[in-house]
């Protein structure tokens, strides 16, 4: 039996690590713009929400309490604009990361089987078709794909890494072919709520999938809108029949949050007011950085939504990763996220306030 890790591609970050020492060796230490991962506090409600729930002996349910599926339900009306929804078309997960690894072993997909992703994007995508033996291509418009054998196709909007936004047209033509060749579609749309120059649209609004939600399901995080990466917080909206059957094999894998982090899930679901106050923090710490690498000679493409800048000199990326480390300053290379990658940096907006400050003085022209 071969191991499966050797169907799995190298982990890319262990690349960085030659980088991330030169730029923590910079006498005013390291700025990490490399990883996405949130460092400011997590909103006291939600932290009292989890206290109150710590005494929970027993073992918690996969589909979440009725609490967590009535503050799923009424999020996804009231931010995604989906209509007559009940708790069949809603489910918790343990983080998207491990939905998204795992969700083709979960569809029974295999060998023959085609799983699509975009040509840049989040390498999870493809680590979940190699885990399920199933075969898999990347796309720039998935409306040019070969439908025979694709069973699953991901869509990601806003975009990891380049944070493009599908408009409500695009992703309405494109449910449609999905459902008019049988395909399943999976929208990743983790940063939905950190639009800047766009407002990104869920596939579960009316005008996308005309009150239907045959044939789709939409994926969230609680990570990024409410600072909960290290909560592991995630859930699943749409096909109902779709996610009875996720629900039964997670079920049998005991795939489920644990009790306290349900109910703090409800209390970030069910509160708006730390969402508009995160974002402004994550705005202005855009702001600061845009304006850095600008005038230091990078051209920003897209970026138009979440936490990142799809940064580029117009040079090989690492070679952008290394006058980066020079300056302290770590970035992650454009093609972790494949080779259409090869010449941008991800640069991203999670570090604080100081850190940013320091980053932007690193940049300044000299």
């Amino acid at each position: 039996m071969s191991a499966v890790s050797d169907r799995l591609p190298v982990f890319p970050w262990d690349k960085l690590e030659p980088f991330k020492a030169t730029a923590a060796a910079h006498p005013g230490g390291i700025v990490d713009l490399s990883v996405g991962t949130p460092v400011d506090p997590v909103p006291q409600l939600i932290q009292k929400a989890l206290v109150a729930a710590a005494d929970s002996p027993g073992y918690p349910t996969v589909w979440g309490t009725p609490e967590l599926r009535d503050a799923l339900v009424a999020w996804c009306e009231r931010r995604l604009g989906a209509r007559d929804f009940t708790h069949r078309n809603v489910l918790p997960v343990v983080g998207s990361k491990e939905l998204v690894a795992w969700l083709p072993v979960q569809l029974g997909l295999g060998p023959g089987d085609k799983v699509a992703y975009p040509r840049l994007a989040y390498p999870t995508y493809e680590v979940g078709a190699r885990l399920a033996r199933a075969d898999h291509v990347a796309y720039d418009d998935p409306l040019e794909l070969d439908p025979a054998g694709l069973k699953l196709l991901w869509l990601n909007s806003p975009s990891n890494p380049t944070g493009r936004v599908l408009s409500q047209q695009e992703l309405t033509r494109i449910v449609a072919w999905a459902r008019e060749h049988g395909i399943l579609v999976f929208a990743d749309e983790c940063y939905l709520e950190l639009g800047w120059e766009a407002d990104p649209v869920s596939v579960l609004h009316p005008e996308v999938c005309g009150g239907s939600y045959e044939g789709i399901v939409a994926v969230h995080s609680l990570s990024k809108r409410s600072n909960l990466a290290g909560y592991r917080a995630a859930f699943l909206a749409g096909d109902s029949a779709v996610l009875g059957d996720l629900l039964q094999i997670r079920k049998h894998g005991g795939m489920m949050p644990s009790a306290p982090t349900q109910a703090a899930a409800v209390a970030a679901l069910s509160d708006d007011t730390h969402v508009h106050e995160q974002r402004e923090r994550y705005a202005a710490r855009r702001q600061a950085l845009r304006d850095a690498l600008l005038g230091q000679g990078f051209r920003i493409e897209h970026s138009e939504a979440g936490l990142y800048l799809w940064a580029t000199r117009d040079e090989p990326c690492w070679d952008t990763v290394a006058h980066l480390a020079d300056l302290g300053i770590l970035v992650t290379p454009g093609d972790f996220y494949g080779p259409a990658g090869n010449t941008f940096v991800r640069v991203a907006l999670t570090v604080t306030d100081e850190r940013v400050q320091a980053a932007t003085h690193r940049l300044a022209p000299r």
